[in-house]
């Protein structure tokens, strides 16, 4: 307790200091992790809402379909839908076709 007491005005301030930079640090580190959810938002609602509905969409489908042979690459059944074993995070519509798969339903449902 007596060290305290031994505290000047300076040392006040230093400490005050330090708890506004670690404050500004922490709000900065929220900010950028606010901005990034918001980007990744903003992509997937491209990737849904624009992409998937796109005619260069439906011909890679139609390519990777048709390579498969219409067929579930898990479980041999007719395949219906088209899945990303991968996805190309900041260049969407240019993923290649080795990154593609034809898939039935539920496995598509199980592999999410």
């Amino acid at each position: 307790m007596e060290k305290l007491s031994q505290l000047t005005s300076d040392d006040y301030k230093t400490i005050l200091i330090g708890v506004i930079v670690i404050i500004g640090y922490i709000s900065l580190l929220r900010f950028k992790r606010y901005l990034w959810d918001k980007k990744r938002i903003a992509r997937r609602d491209y990737y849904r809402n624009v992409y998937l509905k796109s005619d260069a969409w439906q011909r890679k489908r139609y390519v990777v379909l048709r390579r498969d042979n219409w067929t579930c690459v898990y479980c041999g059944q007719r395949a219906t839908q088209v899945h990303h074993t991968r996805y190309a995070k900041y260049n969407i519509g240019k993923e290649p076709i080795e990154w593609l798969e034809s898939v039935c339903k539920p496995c598509h449902d199980d592999l999410h």
